[in-house]
């Protein structure tokens, strides 16, 4: 997929947010050695992040470079653009996985936590789609995948600002897809449901139960779908896994009466 043609001396990247662990390390992984893309990686674990880079420029034969970012910051973004035009790397495919996820109820959720994930999932992707596409539409080449979430569709207590950050992410790209489309730039939105990366707070034994039933996916499947989504189809919108098209219209049926007595069961609703 890589285009071998340099524009004024810039080298084709692709750029992975939190590219030290997780979906994120996949991506990097699968991009270096499937699709032999040099990386820009970006991430706030430092020492992970120099280490995957290291690790995958010597296994794959790939330019690296490992860029040191909190990309919560509110210049994240126009910083990374300018580590790029500093190191004249065009990103010719854009990952924006970056995020975490805030399990409690609203009310006791610390501001600044709150502030952090919209960083994450709001304002930094946004701005890196607007500061990266230009650049692509310019060359009528490039790739824009936005990590959105299966919960965008839902009213979920426990969760409320990641469902919500999520359902902005995929409603953004569902747009920015015919904006850029016939300008050469493919606009996806992943929407994975549950993923087996240790994020979500699940016991080992409940784990284990919903990797057997296949509602949880390993991330390395997940990637092989989505990148194939990404670069060989014209999908707006990539949800791995058969058992996601089933849950997510009964669990908007959901009447409120069962909502209410779910919470009940989770202790940080208990006396509620």
């Amino acid at each position: 997929m890589v285009n071998d043609k340099m524009v004024n001396n810039e080298r084709p990247v692709a750029l992975v947010t939190g590219a030290s662990s997780g979906i994120g390390l996949q991506y990097a992984t699968q991009l270096a050695r499937d699709y032999h893309y040099d990386l820009l990686l970006v991430s706030n674990q430092q020492q992970e992040l120099d280490q995957v880079a290291k690790d995958l420029a010597a296994q794959y034969g790939v330019r690296t470079y490992p860029l040191y970012m909190d990309l919560s910051l509110s210049d994240a973004a126009e910083q990374v653009y300018q580590y790029c035009q500093e190191q004249h790397l065009f990103v010719e495919v854009l990952i924006n996985n970056a995020g975490m996820l805030i399990f409690d109820a609203f009310c006791s959720v610390p501001m600044a936590r709150i502030e952090t994930l919209l960083m994450l999932h709001v304002l930094t992707a946004t701005k890196l789609c607007r500061l990266f596409a230009p650049q692509m539409c310019e060359r009528q080449h490039g790739f824009i995948l936005n990590m959105s979430s299966m919960s965008a569709w839902m009213a979920m207590p426990s969760i409320v600002c990641y469902n919500a950050s999520k359902s902005y992410l995929l409603n953004f790209s569902r747009a920015l897809w015919y904006e850029l489309l016939p300008q050469g730039v493919h606009v996806l939105a992943v929407t994975p449901g549950s993923t087996d990366t240790g994020l979500l707070p699940f016991g080992p034994g409940f784990a284990r139960f919903l990797r057997r039933m296949g509602i949880t996916m390993p991330p390395e499947r997940l990637v092989h779908r989505a990148l194939r989504h990404l670069f060989y189809s014209r999908r707006k919108r990539s949800m791995p896994g058969a058992w996601n098209h089933l849950i997510v219209p009964i669990i908007n049926h959901l009447p409120d009466w069962l909502v209410f007595a779910a919470m009940r069961r989770i202790p940080m609703f208990h006396g509620q």
